[in-house]
């Protein structure tokens, strides 16, 4: 052969080995494309996959979002129009058909278990009619036990999920003529206690989650109404029995009252007539007295005289008692007249000082007055007033010792002046401070024993400044005197 030729031959063939190398390694590179391309189309159809289950369950949870909104609104005005009632059965009244329906239920019905009467009674019922309420009611009694158990529990059945017990689900959507059905407890505080049933008879309806919450609100919702309702229901009850023994105590008051005004005015009437019937013979007695004390009668014995000026000086305490007495008496029924007008208060106790000087001296009474720049001119009966110093300055000079002290001071309070008459006295008991404006009341003391007295003397004073429109107290401790005050009106 040619050398050529051969030559030829295997540059062909050589092209060819290398063309076909080539092609079988761009095969090969095109295979791994095709394979890259279709598990990149696997991928595709897997996110497109996940995509439409993501999309189906975000319509899913809109979907339920939305129900839960609404219902979450229609809740809202149901509360309002129940807590719009404080009576028991109007609670109820106020759950309607339009409600219901709303929340996705066709049916419902309301149930109080009554402890007196042992059994559940029917509060409402919303699509049944009269017989078929009334055969649940029976039902429900005959299976109250199972129902009582779901209360103390505070369980909540539905046709998604029922307890293993005696009744199963098909037993309950026959008893309640529904396919999906809710019994959820109202735990009520106080009282009575039972159940809400929401149901429907719809194929295409199906009990959520959040339809199990929705009726679990609308039950607390309505056991906490009842609690108000009951709570005001006591307190009224509470306030009418309160109002009635108020009432009747006002009564039995002032059947009190006035049987004490009668038996003061009786006992006004009787110290007014007492003393003037002891007066005239007091006065004979005193007058006799005189009369042999002063030897119209011929001279007495000395032992005879003695005893006369005993009869004249006890005859004299018993005219002082007798005539503060019917002051009291005066003053208690109003008799008494009480002329204010414009006084200077530091003349008053001046007057005061100059009537009890001799005293003073005799027990050594250092005698004070310190009258406020504020308080000089009061509104008072000249008469009365002075009897009111007389008498506290004439107690504290009694039971203050040699060398002690006594003083009259005043103070503007407002449009009052207050008066405080003080002494360095033996003081006053605190057991005995409360009774010592009564009328014969005297401290049990070996003071008192000593000091001669009627008891009068205080009860006269504080009438007359309640005559006043004033009022008088004492602050004392034994050993360190005692501080009588009283209020005037200022001038």
């Amino acid at each position: 052969m040619n050398p050529l030729v051969f030559l030829g031959i295997c540059c062909i063939f050589t092209i060819l080995g290398i063309s076909l190398l080539y092609k079988v390694q761009r095969v090969n590179e095109l295979t791994k494309q095709i394979a890259a391309l279709n598990f990149s189309l696997e991928e595709m159809d897997e996110q497109a996959k996940l995509i439409m289950r993501t999309d189906m369950e975000l319509n899913k949870a809109q979907e339920e979002l939305d129900k839960k909104i609404s219902g979450l609104g229609i809740l809202q005005k149901l509360s309002r129009e129940i807590s719009t009632t404080l009576e028991e059965k109007q609670i109820f009244k106020k759950i309607n058909n339009q409600y219901m329906e709303e929340l996705g239920f066709e049916k419902s019905l309301g149930f109080l278990w009554k402890t007196l009467e042992r059994e559940f009674q029917l509060y409402f019922s919303l699509g049944y009619s009269q017989d078929e309420a009334a055969k649940i009611k029976t039902a429900i009694n005959a299976n109250k036990d199972y129902f009582l158990g779901l209360i103390k529990n505070g369980s909540t059945v539905s046709s998604e999920f029922v307890p293993e017990g005696t009744l199963s689900k098909s037993r309950f959507s026959q008893m309640f003529l529904v396919r999906s059905f809710i019994i959820c407890p109202v735990l009520a505080q106080e009282g009575d206690q039972g159940l809400i049933f929401v149901g429907t008879q719809n194929i295409e309806a199906s009990i959520t989650k959040g339809d199990q919450e929705f009726i679990s609100i609308l039950a607390n919702q309505i056991g906490q109404t009842l609690d108000n309702a009951r709570l005001f229901e006591k307190t009224w009850r509470s306030q009418q029995e309160l109002e009635i023994k108020v009432e009747e105590r006002t009564r039995q008051l002032s059947q009190a009252l006035e049987e004490v005004n009668k038996i003061s005015k009786r006992k006004s009437d009787f110290i007014s007539s007492v003393s003037h019937e002891i007066r005239t013979p007091l006065t004979s007695i005193k007058g006799y007295a005189a009369i042999l004390l002063a030897n119209k009668l011929g001279s007495l014995p000395e032992e005879i005289k003695s005893r006369l000026e005993k009869i004249n000086r006890h005859s004299d305490e018993l005219v002082h008692m007798v005539n503060d007495l019917l002051d009291i008496s005066r003053i208690e029924s109003g008799k008494v007249e009480i002329k204010k007008e414009n006084l200077s208060l530091p003349a008053i106790t001046e007057k005061i000082g100059d009537l009890f000087s001799e005293q003073f001296k005799t027990k050594n009474i250092e005698f004070t007055s310190n009258i406020a720049e504020d308080c000089q001119q009061i509104m008072a009966d000249r008469g009365q007033i002075e009897r009111v110093f007389i008498n506290l300055v004439g107690n504290a000079l009694k039971f203050t010792p040699q060398n002690g002290k006594i003083s009259i001071s005043a103070g503007r309070t407002n449009k009052m002046v207050q008066i405080d008459v003080k002494d360095t006295g033996f003081g006053i008991p605190e057991d005995a401070q409360e009774n010592i404006f009564e009328e014969f009341f005297r401290v049990d003391n070996t003071i008192n024993q000593e000091v001669k007295g009627t008891g009068l003397g205080l009860t006269l004073v504080k009438h007359i400044v309640q005559a006043h429109q004033g009022r008088i107290w004492v602050k004392s401790k034994p050993g360190e005197g005692s501080t009588f005050s009283f209020t005037l009106n200022a001038a």
